[in-house]
């Protein structure tokens, strides 16, 4: 990845990230002080002002490094894919999250207490990072003390196998721009949240997942090359390719995560754009 892609590396020119020193211009570097996620999603926005344009998501119990906090917003980097973008600091807390599980189902809530009629502290989503300290009935307890269902979490390390099938269960699911959560996402973050629940972890944006993301496949629009789980580029766009009628992707069309036939995505969008498949990665 490019060191002077601001969306990866944290620096400026008054600050930046002491890993970086002696490779780019700064007035002072720090090295950073480990935080972690306590609400359940947390906008990770491109400056410090809640009008600043949403760049990503963070999920509960993810951890990051904080560079700064001032005004109540934290300067950070996202230790799950190294993001760099500004976020509410009462919504973080200080020291690491050490993971003994990942919720696994679509979004689980969390309960002040074993009871499922108790009201409901909030809302946790598709693999966030958890750490269980007790419980052997159908809930769990983590460190913090609130309550989750046990059947909503896998073991950290334990994961699932088709990744398009993961992606198939955010269906319905609004597009969000910078949205990384079961409550509405982009679509390199269904890419990204799809994979990381089959253990391969992935960058955040499309650019990023065309470069780097498994293997190239060779395409030149024919269709036959394709295998499940291939994923399908254009400028500012990926989907999942499934077979010839299912291509699931979150998309700004349809404002929604939808599987429909490749050729019907692909022919919108040249339509529109005038733009080609530019790559096609295996993961």
């Amino acid at each position: 990845m490019d060191l002077h892609d601001p969306r990866l590396h944290a620096y400026r020119p008054d600050l930046a990230d002491e890993r970086l020193r002696g490779r780019i211009e700064a007035r002072r570097f720090v090295a950073g002080e480990p935080w972690h996620v306590s609400t359940g999603v947390l906008s990770l926005r491109t400056g410090p002002s809640p009008d600043a344009h949403q760049g990503s998501e963070l999920l509960f119990g993810e951890n990051v490094r904080v560079f700064e906090v001032a005004d109540g917003w934290a300067w950070l980097q996202n230790d799950a894919d190294s993001y760099v973008g500004y976020a509410d600091a009462a919504c973080l807390a200080p020291g690491r999250v050490d993971p003994t599980h990942r919720v696994c189902a679509l979004r689980t809530y969390l309960y002040p207490e074993p009871d499922l009629k108790s009201p409901v502290h909030g809302l946790l989503s598709m693999n966030a990072p958890v750490a269980v300290a007790a419980g052997d009935g159908p809930f769990r307890v983590l460190s913090d003390g609130a309550w989750v269902w046990a059947g909503h979490l896998a073991p950290d390390g334990e994961f699932e196998t088709d990744h398009g099938a993961v992606a198939l269960r955010f269906l319905g699911t609004p597009y969000l721009w910078g949205g990384r959560s079961s409550i509405g996402l982009d679509c390199s973050a269904l890419v990204q949240m799809a994979l990381a629940r089959c253990g391969t972890g992935a960058p955040r944006d499309s650019d990023m997942q065309a470069e780097s993301l498994g293997a190239p496949v060779p395409f030149d629009g024919n269709q036959t090359v394709l295998k499940r789980g291939d994923l399908v580029f254009w400028p500012g766009h990926v989907g999942i390719w499934l077979d010839a009628e299912r291509f699931v992707h979150a998309n700004a069309t349809h404002m929604t995560t939808v599987a429909e036939p490749f050729a019907e995505a692909a022919g919108r969008i040249r339509a529109a754009t005038g733009d080609e498949v530019t790559a096609v990665r295996r993961p």
